[in-house]
This record gives C-alpha cells, structure tokens and sequence, in this order.
C-alpha cells in the first residue's frame, strides 16, 4: 500500500514540475529558435569569440544557459536542419548529406538522387507538432531540406516561409570547370519572390524583420518561430550598417550583425510582454568551414571543423532563455543535442510527441536547472554520411579509423588561405573532461572502455544502417512527385 501512495505522489509531483513551465492562464509557451550557417564554436563572445564582440549573445548567456557540450547530429548543412526539426538522427530520416538544386548540366548527376529528394512529409516536424496546440509557425531564411514544393515549409507544417530554399552558395557559377547550379531564388511561401543578384547584403536584416513583423502579428496567440539564418556560410555578406565595423573583417562585421538579429529578436518579446513566456534557442548547423581562413570562424579549443566527425565539427556554440524557468547565469556541461529540442518542445507545451521512433530526449530537467539533473543521452554517435565514425558516452569519446581532411594554414592568403590535407585517424579514444582537443589517444590502455564502445558502435549500426547495410530503423527521405514542382 505504501508502494501506491508513493507512486501516486511521485506522479503528481511529476505533473506539478512541468505544469510550473508553463505560465499563468495556462497559456503555452512561445518558442524561438535561431540557428545560424557555419558559426563556429568559438565565434560568439562568451565562449571565447575574438576580433568581434556579440553583446546580444551573451546577454542571453547572462539571463539564461550556456550549454558547453551540445552538439548538432551532422557536421553539414542537411542533415543537420532534419535533425533539428525531427528530434531524429538525420541517416533514421533518410537524409544523411547535402542536398542539391538541380544543376543546369544533368550529366553532372544523372539519376539526380541528391537533387530530387527532401524530407518525407510523414515525418513529424516541430512546426507540425506544435500546429496541433494551436501554434502559429513561422520559418525564416534558410531551408535546405528539398527545394520542390512538396519538401518547402509550407508543407512541412509551416504558416508562413521567407527565405532561400538552400545554400547561398548554391547560385550559377561561371568558375572554371564548375557546372553552374539554377538562378538563386528568394522564396516567399511556395511562390519565388525573385531571383537573387551578386548581392546578399540585406538577407541577414530582411529575415530578421519577417520574424520581428510575424512576432508582432501573432502576439496573441502561442507562436513558434524558426530563423535559420544563411550567414556566416560563404560567401559572406553584410549590410552597410556593420560594414567595417569589427576588427576580424567581414567575418567578424557578419557574426556582429547575427549577434544584432538576436537582439531585435529579444527587443520585440520584450516590448511586446512575451519575453517571461518565450523559450529562445540559439545553436549554429555545425563547425566552422576552416578552408576559407579568414573568411571562415574559429572552433578553438575543439579540433577541425565542419565535415569532420571531430568535436569541432558537432560541438556548437548553444544559448538558451527563459526567465523564470532557465536559472540566469548558469552553465550546462552536460551531453545535449538539437535533436532534444522536439521532444523538449513538446513536454513544455504539452504537444503529443510523434508515434513513430526519434532520438532526442526532453532537457526539462536540464533547462530548469533541476539539482543533480544529469543528461538523459545514453551515447551521443557521430555520422558522417552512412559511416558511423564516433561514439560518445559521458566523458569518453571513440574514434573508428576513417579518413578525413586536416585544414593546415597555407602562404596563399585570404579567403583560400587554408587547405585540406587527406589524413586518417586510427582507432582512438579521448578522455574529453581533460582532453577537449583529441589530442592523446588513450586507447591502448583502456581495453575495456574501448571494447564498451564498440558494442554501442555495433547496435547503432544496426539500429541506422552503414553503406554497406541498411539498418533496420531507417525510414525513407521523400521523393520529388511532380515533376513540375
């Protein structure tokens, strides 16, 4: 009998812990994720960020939580963003690399799989979830998780969509020996808005005032805002008003005018009296593109950077505010991952989480700044397309020998001052608690942590597949219907 009764209580205790996240008048609460293009984790200025100050960004840190190891579930753009949104690892979704417009040259890829596919629409994102509570949604700048209209927003349980469709890179080319992709098109909706110029200079303020102005439109009513912005992917574009204006050059003017994005962001919650019932999230897709030098961000202490299955390649700078629920000031050294964003949404809001598998984990208990609360990752497991290549559980991190390009510093200059050098990293294990560079390979003495991690390799390989097998629970990406769209 006594069992009974602490089980009832606990539950109730339970129910009263969530219910507090959620403020009077049981109104849900609002959520905002901004999420930025190849920022390093070192590019913001409290995690180390030099050269560029980002005043906005670090007022979040001071009112809110600093997650020192979160990680995003790929090091490139696609399968990064179907991360997020679906709280699954990105090869469970069927989109384990970029995906492409259609190049001008079809012979460059002639069954075009990587150009006529995107999200599967039976797959749940967080705007579809939270559209069943009542939420308006709304997604600004960059998509890239299909280009044809079945894939876009809209479909994807968006209201609203302004912004590229992928890449700014992504443009026609007349480089020599470069198939030229389509003309860029700035999308508003399903419909192009138009066609973009050499000039990218006003994407970083215009998808900030289309949040801002949807912001002020459905202040009565719960809201869920995704601004991707394109920036700092090259090539780098900054408005007039930061031109010039940090001492890191146009790396640093781009970082400056995100870091201004941010504030006009928190501005508004603010003016409007949102700001104690908002959650605002701010990650970037993965590492820095280190091969650019200067026009490139910094990952310092981690090692590398974007496309590698190294820290600083996954491991990501992450804010998070919610007066009254996220203690101000406090730092979270716990495993955490944007694939916990969907599940976490969902227990704050009371949205039902999909039916079918995911991989993320609800960080209420984290976010909250519960006493002892640990992270509720097992292992955290490094992709890189279909190669498993990594597996963290806890402070342990196991490299599988695979092949990667070392960025080295070249005399060559500016925005090519670096290239990648094929290299390849032999079975490796690193204590990351005192070890955050992967520097020293402990394996050799720890056969039986080497071992534990294998296995944990063996299941995942199982569970998402490899390039030799498909694994059994994989779904399938979408395919383009209609040719037409």
């Amino acid at each position: 009998m006594k069992n009974i009764y602490l089980l009832k209580y606990s539950w109730i205790i339970a129910f009263l812990i969530v219910s507090s996240c959620i403020t009077k008048d049981n109104a849900p609460p609002n959520v905002v994720i901004i999420f930025t293009d190849d920022q390093g984790y070192a590019d913001v200025g409290t995690f180390g960020a030099e050269g560029f100050s980002t005043p906005n960004l670090d007022a979040m840190a001071a009112n809110g939580m600093k997650f020192t190891d979160f990680y995003v579930a790929s090091s490139v753009c696609s399968p990064s963003r179907a991360a997020l949104l679906t709280g699954c690892y990105p090869q469970r979704v069927g989109i384990p690399g970029v995906l492409f417009p259609e190049r001008q040259n079809t012979e460059w890829n002639p069954d075009q799989r990587n150009t006529k596919t995107g999200l599967h629409q039976d797959e749940i994102t967080i705007a579809e979830m939270l559209k069943e509570k009542g939420y308006a949604t709304g997604a600004f700048g960059k998509w890239h998780l299909g280009h044809h209209r079945q894939f876009l927003p809209l479909q994807q349980g968006f209201d609203e969509y302004f912004g590229l469709p992928y890449s700014n890179d992504m443009r026609p080319s007349k480089r020599k020996g470069k198939t030229p992709y389509p003309e860029l098109p700035l999308m508003s909706g399903n419909k192009v808005h138009r066609y973009m110029e050499e000039d990218q200079s006003m994407l970083t303020t215009v998808y900030t005032e289309h949040a801002v102005d949807f912001i002020k439109r459905n202040k009565d009513q719960p809201f869920f805002v995704y601004l991707a912005h394109s920036m700092p992917h090259i090539p780098l574009y900054v408005s007039e008003k930061f031109k010039g204006y940090s001492e890191k050059g146009i790396y640093g003017d781009v970082i400056e005018e995100i870091d201004w994005s941010v504030g006009q962001i928190n501005k508004v919650l603010t003016d409007l009296g949102l700001e104690e019932n908002t959650l605002v999230v701010f990650a970037t897709d993965n590492g820095p593109w280190l091969i650019f030098g200067d026009h490139g961000g910094s990952a310092y202490p981690l090692r590398e950077g974007k496309m590698t299955s190294f820290e600083g390649g996954q491991r990501v700078p992450c804010l998070m505010k919610w007066p009254k629920t996220i203690p101000a000031g406090s730092i979270c050294g716990e495993i955490a991952s944007t694939m916990d964003l969907l599940p976490t949404i969902a227990e704050i809001s009371g949205a039902p989480l999909p039916s079918h598998k995911i991989d993320g984990h609800s960080i209420v208990g984290l976010i909250s700044g519960k006493k002892d609360a640990r992270s509720p990752t097992e292992a955290f497991y490094y992709y890189r397309g279909w190669n498993l290549e990594a597996v963290r559980v806890g402070k342990w991190k196991l490299h599988l020998p695979h092949e990667y390009h070392r960025v080295i510093v070249s005399e060559e200059g500016n925005i090519h001052g670096r290239k990648g050098i094929k290299s390849k990293i032999e079975l490796s294990l690193f204590d990351l608690s005192n070890d955050i560079g992967e520097k020293h390979n402990i394996a050799a003495g720890n056969a039986d942590i080497v071992n534990a991690l294998l296995a944990k390799i063996g299941e995942m390989k199982q569970e998402l597949g490899t390039t030799e097998k498909e694994g059994a629970g994989k779904r399938d990406c979408g395919w383009q219907i209609n040719p037409e769209q």
